[in-house]
């Protein structure tokens, strides 16, 4: 006869689970607390053992809430594989799972999350989830009368809860110490940060008032021109994930830009972002609230680029990433991989649904054609999203024919990668983004008979290689290293352009090491673009001193 599996109580499964999440769920935390030199003692160990403890009733007292015969094995289910995803990222990429990762979680395409998949993270899931989820399978239930069970659970929740609060007094001293010195360990307790991070999202959603954004700007408007004058043209292109210390144009030993490094871009070399992932730093840069105040909103607004079609300007986004967050919403906008009618993509720069960033170029001058020429004659902002440098596979993002720095590291799996392969891949894929606004200016150049142009670029975030054993980003601000947050900003504009807006190359260099962030971005553009409105905070921006002319004519040149 089969041996018959012994049928067990949901409250059994809840605790002998909650012990497995507190060890093996947490690896990441007791491996990044063993590494602690002032851990390195046997009072170090016990504080560390009373942790454990204090995680497990944790742990014991939300599973015993659905310790019931049908709740327990699809709560535990759900808890497990938090575990063992939280687990794999934290464990691999040195990242910590907060509210901020948790949006960018849900804002993460298919494409994206592709770059995130590999053995590891299977071979994570199984021995973290499916170890607990092939014993649920063969375990039976032996529930108790309703009553019963739910006394049992009651008690079970009081010890737990009871246990951890004694042991976090007990541990008091060491506990403040230790999350004070080394903040990112509070969000290391798995998988509690994930239930906090989402808890907190929805508290933020709800607490803003449903339905579409907060109309601004009602006063923006632009200046009469001159007869003949030439509209403005600017090209504003978001990098991604492009650190500022990795720029040769700010010093970097790699000559990281050869192919704009004789065309006159000034470089602004102390450039802070407003957050550490794209879903949180592109609607913020993008917004008249500034960091502190769009982190702390109570209501959804509109964005520069509403503001900016509003006064009577052209605009257009176009994409190749994972979409605009929304600001494009109610904006003519575009995606890299649809080439206009009429035109198509060089040969391999598009492949498996992704295109390299020069496809943004592709059939440029149709879709500045097919914007209402009305628009276009008081001016044109064309947003370009790049692809950028997105990790972990920075070796998709440049093509072979185009690597500088090699040999490179060519794997998901970047704590494998040798320090200098892992540089020379990230380092060939900003090497390709300078190429991409390399040819932006000499399409830009291109339209000087018609308009004045120039070009902004400025990365969403930065990135973190390796450094402190950390990868990738989305480290909590407050927390995160400086590759994180300190990103590169570049600005170019021609001859006739300087002319006819009075700031000049010579005058934007003196700025050069000025303190900026993504708060100058709105103003900055609006000061560009000659958009007047009494949103506008000319002490942000940034060429507002290089500005020694302020009329609206434009003399042809």
């Amino acid at each position: 006869m089969p041996q018959m599996v012994a049928s067990r109580n949901p409250l059994t499964l809840a605790a002998i689970v909650s012990l497995w999440l507190a060890s093996v769920g947490n690896w990441p935390l007791w491996r990044a607390m063993s590494e602690l030199p002032e851990l390195a003692s046997v009072r170090g160990a016990v504080f560390i053992f009373s942790l454990g403890v204090m995680v497990a009733g944790i742990s014991l007292a939300l599973l015993a809430l659905g310790a019931w015969r049908h709740s327990i094995k699809p709560a535990i289910a759900v808890l497990v594989l938090a575990a063992a995803f939280g687990a794999h990222f934290m464990g691999s990429y040195g990242v910590v799972i907060d509210p901020t990762m948790m949006v960018n979680v849900l804002h993460t395409d298919l494409h994206e999350a592709s770059d995130l998949i590999g053995w590891r993270l299977w071979l994570n899931v199984a021995l973290v989830a499916g170890l607990p989820a092939w014993w649920l399978w063969r375990t039976p239930l032996r529930p108790l009368p309703a009553a019963s069970q739910g006394l049992y659970n009651s008690a079970a929740v009081t010890l737990a809860l009871s246990l951890a609060g004694a042991l976090l007094v007990l541990n008091a001293a060491p506990m403040s110490s230790t999350m004070r010195n080394h903040k990112p360990l509070r969000y290391m307790i798995n998988p509690a940060n994930t239930f906090y991070a989402l808890g907190r999202l929805v508290f933020a959603r709800n607490a803003r008032p449903a339905g579409p954004p907060q109309p601004m700007g009602a006063d923006a408007q632009l200046p009469d021109r001159a007869a003949g004058a030439r509209p403005l043209l600017l090209m504003l292109v978001v990098g991604e994930t492009a650190r500022a210390d990795h720029f040769a144009l700010n010093a970097f030993a790699r000559n990281t830009n050869p192919a704009t490094a004789a065309l006159g871009l000034v470089s602004f070399a102390n450039v802070g972002s407003c957050g550490t992932n794209t879903a949180a730093s592109l609607p913020c840069m993008f917004s008249h609230l500034g960091r502190e105040g769009f982190n702390s909103r109570k209501q959804e607004h509109e964005n520069l680029l509403d503001l900016l079609q509003r006064a009577g300007l052209a605009v257009l986004w176009l994409d190749n990433q994972a979409g605009c967050k929304g600001l494009c919403d109610r904006l003519p906008h575009a995606v890299a991989i649809d080439a206009p009618s009429g035109s198509a993509h060089a040969p391999g720069l598009c492949r498996d649904g992704e295109c390299l960033d020069e496809a943004l170029l592709t059939g440029l001058d149709q879709r500045l054609a097919a914007l209402p020429e009305e628009r276009r004659q008081r001016g044109v902002v064309l947003v370009l999203h790049q692809m950028g440098s997105h990790g972990p596979a920075y070796y998709r993002r440049s093509p072979a024919a185009a690597k500088r720095f090699l040999p490179e590291c060519e794997t998901h799996a970047l704590q494998d990668c040798d320090k200098s392969a892992l540089v020379n891949a990230y380092g060939n894929s900003i090497a390709c983004t300078d190429h991409v606004l390399a040819k932006s200016i000499a399409w830009l150049s291109q339209q000087a008979t018609g308009y004045d142009p120039m070009l902004l670029y400025v990365s969403d975030h930065g990135e973190s290689l390796g450094e402190n054993s950390t990868y990738l980003h989305d480290m909590p601000y407050a927390l995160a290293p400086r590759e994180q947050p300190h990103v590169p900003m570049l600005m170019w504009l021609l001859p006739q352009t300087e002319a006819a807006t009075g700031i000049t190359r010579a005058c934007l260099q003196q700025r050069r090491d000025a303190p900026l962030s993504h708060d100058n971005l709105f103003h900055t553009v609006m000061g560009l673009m000659d958009v007047s409105s009494a949103m506008s905070k000319p002490a942000l921006d940034l060429a507002a001193p290089c500005r020694s002319l302020r009329s609206s004519a434009r003399p042809e040149i």
